[in-house]
């Protein structure tokens, strides 16, 4: 169930919880440096009709996907004491530049707030605290790649400072690579459109929340947005090789 007002669908809803799928652009709580912008936690209040939700979990602003929420106060403690003690499986699908030469790779980098408005991370082997992600390579398709990320700790852009760590920046990623959209010329061979009137697959963060497994083995999934699933469905094409099994 989705409202146009909104920017984001309803994936799963019962008595103690709700989930959403989010577009990219919206932050999911309010911000310490401008209370007042649009967020998810507001938002989502009024599209149910009911006086509040509770943060279970954030994703960045930029990131899409999933999202969780909790409608009372015992579930908002049950659920973050669950993510706080890592008993919730996350995982994330990322677009990024280059071609990775592992199939599967950790990355154990210590991260630390940098402390400026923008919430940078950067990585610092003395004052980081202990971040590991685990990716997997889906498929290329020129100099761009589709991966799989698992988050096992929840440090605050862990995924992307990782990532640009290894050399392999999330596209569309202002703070850790850049803001380069992704054009379908820029990987498929013997293009012939009119480069003055192409536009981008993706011109946003190539990040998404796609899983969460929660307690009690409760597995919500987040579709795809449709930028990120039509890239990854002109990236098939291109390569000819399936990359990921998009759910619609």
């Amino acid at each position: 169930m989705s409202d146009p007002r909104f920017k984001f669908s309803l994936v799963y809803e019962d008595e103690s919880i709700v989930a959403f799928n989010k577009n990219s652009g919206i932050a999911v709580s309010p911000d310490r440096w401008d209370i007042s912008r649009e967020r998810m936690d507001k938002l989502a209040a009024e599209f149910l009709n009911i006086p509040r939700l509770y943060t279970v979990h954030r994703i960045d602003k930029e990131t899409s996907g999933l999202v969780l929420f909790a409608k009372n106060a015992d579930s908002h403690k049950m659920l973050s004491l669950a993510f706080e003690s890592r008993s919730v499986e996350k995982k994330y699908i990322a677009i990024v530049r280059g071609r990775p030469s592992w199939k599967e790779q950790s990355c154990d980098l210590p991260l630390v707030p940098n402390g400026n408005k923008k919430h940078h991370t950067i990585v610092d082997k003395f004052r980081g605290k202990k971040s590991l992600t685990a990716f997997r390579l889906l498929g290329s398709a020129g100099n761009y790649s589709v991966l799989e990320a698992i988050p096992l700790t929840g440090r605050t852009h862990q995924i992307r400072v990782h990532l640009a760590a290894l050399g392999h920046p999330v596209v569309c990623d202002e703070f850790y690579g850049n803001t380069k959209p992704v054009f379908l010329s820029s990987f498929k061979k013997n293009w012939r459109g009119n480069p003055d009137e192409e536009r981008p697959l993706l011109s946003r963060l190539g990040l998404h929340a796609l899983e969460l497994i929660i307690i009690d083995g409760l597995n919500l999934h987040a579709p795809l947005v449709k930028d990120m699933a039509a890239l990854i469905s002109q990236m098939e094409k291109a390569s000819k090789v399936k990359i990921l099994k998009i759910e619609e």
